[in-house]
């Protein structure tokens, strides 16, 4: 059985809040015929994005075609996790025609790459392509090392240095393993900082690979879809810090979800997450949460010190309006401090 007869697969990876879940969204939402079935590693036990991808308005995903794997990296469960999430979507009545594995932002591509040579895999399923989602703003203002000038002028000076940042190290493995490389939230960039980021993921990925830039995660599914990469064949050409220094270790991350009592309006919201995410230098916060005299639940989602939020639907009739936000940041936190902020 060659690759064209198996049903393809696409893994979206990428950092922390650097855009998956939206361009999954607009996939589906442009899926052009396509059946597509979701799987989508939440990092946090608050299913904030499958609950995004299940208000989808389209027919090309069915609820039963999303599955969701909370509170545990597919990185580092595919045994336990991912093979039982497979299975269960091929014995669908209506099989997929194409899958899309959205990883956490934590998880490092390759292992789970390698699941797909295991035989009972691979004589149904193929890897069509690895898409990396960067957040291009981030990038531009160096949220991967320290002080990212003065490792880049020591580097450039002696080659043996390495920077142990484990966020480095992620963001270098899903630039590594991808077959299409998406800078994502270009609205906020010029073009003199495309042409570095480009500049920068070639450099840094020692094979041909493809890069577009995007907004709101709008990549045309003829794009995205149908790489036909087999990457699973391809596995010596996609090195891994894992490989060469050990096993991956979340460790690096702390995580805690955070109760939050109903806010006054968005906008004093949102002022307060900044304020916690600049104080505790936190990567991500993300979640629901209810405002007062409002009927709709808000979506908020934070990258470091920027946050968009909308309100995403109304609460259902006897649901109850608790506000849960996912607090995402490397080791270290002082997560009293932060639930205190946050519950103030």
């Amino acid at each position: 059985m060659n690759s064209f007869s198996k049903i393809p697969v696409t893994i979206v990876t990428g950092f922390l809040g650097a855009g998956k879940t939206t361009l999954i969204r607009h996939l589906v939402e442009n899926a052009r015929g396509r059946r597509l079935a979701l799987v989508i590693n939440e990092f946090g036990d608050v299913g904030v994005d499958g609950e995004i991808l299940r208000s989808c308005d389209s027919d090309a995903c069915e609820p039963q075609a999303i599955v969701e794997l909370a509170n545990g990296c597919l990185c580092c469960t595919v045994a336990d996790d991912f093979l039982p999430a497979i299975e269960g979507l091929l014995a669908l009545a209506n099989r997929p025609d194409h899958i899309i594995v959205e990883t956490s932002g934590l998880a490092l591509p390759k292992p789970l790459i390698k699941a797909f040579d295991w035989p009972e895999i691979r004589a149904k399923l193929t890897v069509d392509g690895v898409v990396a989602v960067v957040d291009g703003r981030a990038v531009i203002d160096g949220r991967f090392a320290d002080d990212p000038d003065a490792v880049l002028a020591q580097r450039a000076e002696d080659a043996s240095i390495d920077h142990d940042n484990p966020l480095e190290e992620v963001y270098e493995d899903q630039l590594l393993a991808a077959d299409l490389v998406v800078v994502n939230k270009a609205d906020l960039l010029d073009a003199a900082d495309l042409a570095t980021i480009e500049a920068e993921i070639r450099k840094a990925v020692p094979r041909a690979v493809k890069v577009v830039s995007a907004a709101e995660g709008r990549v045309d599914p003829a794009v995205a879809l149908g790489l036909f990469a087999a990457a699973e064949d391809d596995l010596a050409a996609r090195p891994s810090h894992h490989e060469i220094e050990g096993d991956h270790d979340h460790d690096d991350f702390d995580t805690f979800v955070v109760e939050v009592a109903p806010a006054r309006d968005p906008a004093s919201l949102v002022e307060r997450l900044r304020a916690v995410a600049e104080t505790h230098d936190v990567l991500r916060i993300k979640g629901f949460v209810a405002v007062e005299g409002k009927a709709m639940r808000l979506l908020v989602q934070g990258v470091g010190n920027r946050f968009r939020h909308q309100f995403d639907r109304p609460w259902a009739p006897g649901e109850t309006r608790a506000g849960r936000l996912v607090v995402i940041a490397e080791k270290g936190l002082d997560e009293a401090a932060v639930r205190a902020a946050l519950a103030a």
